[in-house]
């Protein structure tokens, strides 16, 4: 009698909907042979190519492959799209600055600019600052020291690094 072979099947938990036990849970057989498990509802399953879908249920897959560093996001993190990252990516990269700039630089219109400032802070994304004495940025005024007190400054909270991180490993895996 020949021996059997069986491969090992690796499974990792998607990152963009990170199901946990007890959900309803799909497969994706990716063309690296691993196995993507998604929540069942998943929207970023919707756009896999169904040949490559598997039913899976928890007990194939084992303990040690189950999510073991995932972030709890509030249930706000919902409410917000992918221009309220591009503005907790501004200030994570540009650092404190108040709504015209943030606008400008994004090309939103000011009042919108205002009430997405507004719901992030509300959210605890970004921290309002208190007018101080600040160093322009390069390229605005070289070497110019300010006082702006009449602005309103944000600044991006762990928080909000905790949400871009999270929203880049959505992106990533929903190219998958």
């Amino acid at each position: 009698m020949g021996r059997e072979m069986v491969a090992e099947l690796i499974y990792k938990i998607a990152k963009c909907c990170t199901p946990q036990k007890g959900d309803a849970i799909t497969g994706y057989f990716k063309e690296d042979s691993t196995i993507t498990v998604h929540h069942a509802k998943c929207s970023a399953v919707q756009g896999f190519r169904p040949e490559r879908l598997l039913a899976i249920a928890w007990d194939e897959i084992r303990t040690t492959e189950m999510p073991t560093d995932t972030v709890a996001l509030p249930p706000e993190f919902a409410e917000l799209d992918e221009t309220d990252y591009f503005i907790l990516k501004h200030h994570q990269e540009l650092g404190m600055d108040y709504s015209i700039v943030v606008a400008e630089a994004l090309r939103i219109p000011l009042e919108e600019m205002h009430q997405r400032h507004r719901k992030l802070r509300d959210l605890g994304g970004l921290k309002r600052v208190e007018g101080r004495i600040i160093h322009y940025r390069k390229n605005i005024v070289k070497g110019k020291w300010i006082k702006h007190r009449n602005h309103t400054y944000y600044e991006l909270t762990p928080e909000g690094r905790t949400w871009i991180q999270a929203f880049e490993n959505k992106q990533t895996a929903s190219e998958t």
